[in-house]
């Protein structure tokens, strides 16, 4: 019976490193996937409504293809160039740093940070660079896995509510409810937001003439990073635009820049922002989001953006709701042995 048993555990075994073999290296596209069929179900559920579950499926796919499709080709055309600015950026950003008189240690710590930072970001990108093929099965991988989580939205959420235990089934009903809520926030608030922004702001520096097509898309990223991160916020990047704007003399562009940023990107949009967070239970600490942040960056790589902070930000859920289910539960039991002291002593 014993060998039995361990003849079973080392079958299970391999079949996990094999699968997880598999899986891993189209990982990056299938996490990817799993955000963006979260972030469109809603519009999903609304679509269907209308012409049905496939055809739903099947636009918000093509969609989804043709912007993907944009996106390896930009990555082909202007990666190198986009890395460029990036840097230029960075070191920008610092140099002005250090003019505001900071303390070197802190100064060191930041140019470390930035820099290693940027090494990862290159890192990763030379892994695609060289290999386009690589990158395109990326993406149409990430492309059916989408498709297909939109399709069996309905019976993915089954299966997950079957795996739940039947004993404390209520808390883990509780806790699903409360994950649900950081998600909602985490991605269809905070990311998305953030994206938006970053598009935004890129589409701007490309029309007021700021920076050629390279340029727009590395202001893009560091405004969907800067908004990611708490205190600051892409303001940081449409006032360094319009500051450019000043000094190169075009005072009145650098005017209507400035008012784009300012009612578009950052910080009119933060208010609306602010009530929806607001509306939602379950909020998202600075701490957990900047830990998140970078700890899933240097963990993960570009994906642990997305991995980071939601993992930390469900563990801060699972803990808040423990707790509150521990002090109801004492509570619960303090006024039962209230209530039997008082019937004893009648």
């Amino acid at each position: 019976m014993r060998a039995e048993t361990a003849v079973w555990i080392m079958i299970s075994l391999i079949i996990l490193i094999l699968t997880w073999e598999t899986i891993r290296p189209v990982l990056t596209s299938v996490i990817f996937a799993l955000t963006i069929a979260y972030i469109f179900h809603p519009w999903h559920r609304n679509l269907a409504e209308k012409i049905g579950e496939r055809n739903s499926g099947l636009v918000l796919t093509a969609g989804l293809t043709v912007l993907l499709m944009f996106f390896v080709l930009g990555f082909a055309l202007w990666v190198n160039e986009v890395k460029t600015y990036l840097a230029f950026y960075l070191d920008t950003f610092f140099k002005w740093l250090l003019n505001q008189n900071l303390p070197s240690s802190l100064y060191d710590v930041l140019q470390r940070v930035a820099t290693d930072i940027l090494q990862r970001f290159e890192n990763y990108l030379r892994a695609y660079t060289y290999s386009l093929p690589k990158l395109t099965l990326q993406v149409f991988v990430l492309i059916f896995t989408f498709y297909g989580i939109l399709l069996n939205a309905q019976l993915i959420e089954k299966e997950v509510y079957s795996l739940l235990p039947s004993e404390k089934r209520e808390l883990a009903l509780r806790l699903l409810s409360r994950g649900e809520e950081t998600l909602n926030m985490l991605l269809r608030v905070w990311l998305a937001f953030s994206v938006i922004k970053g598009a935004s702001l890129a589409l701007a520096f490309l029309i007021f003439g700021i920076a050629n097509i390279s340029g727009a898309i590395a202001a893009g990223i560091f405004t969907i990073i800067l908004e990611l991160l708490p205190v600051v916020g892409g303001w940081m990047i449409w006032l360094a635009g319009a500051v450019y704007l000043f000094q190169r003399g075009e005072i009145l562009m650098a005017l209507l820049f400035a008012l784009y940023g300012f009612f578009l990107v950052s910080p009119v949009p933060d208010y609306f922002l602010r009530h929806k967070v607001a509306s939602s239970k379950s909020g998202v600490n600075a701490i957990i989001a900047l830990v998140g942040i970078f700890g899933g960056l240097f963990a993960f790589g570009a994906v642990g953006i997305i991995i980071g902070p939601v993992t930390l930000g469900l563990a801060a859920t699972l803990i808040e709701e423990w707790k509150s289910m521990t002090e109801r539960e004492g509570i619960t039991d303090d006024g039962g042995n209230t209530a039997e002291t008082a019937s004893g002593s009648h």
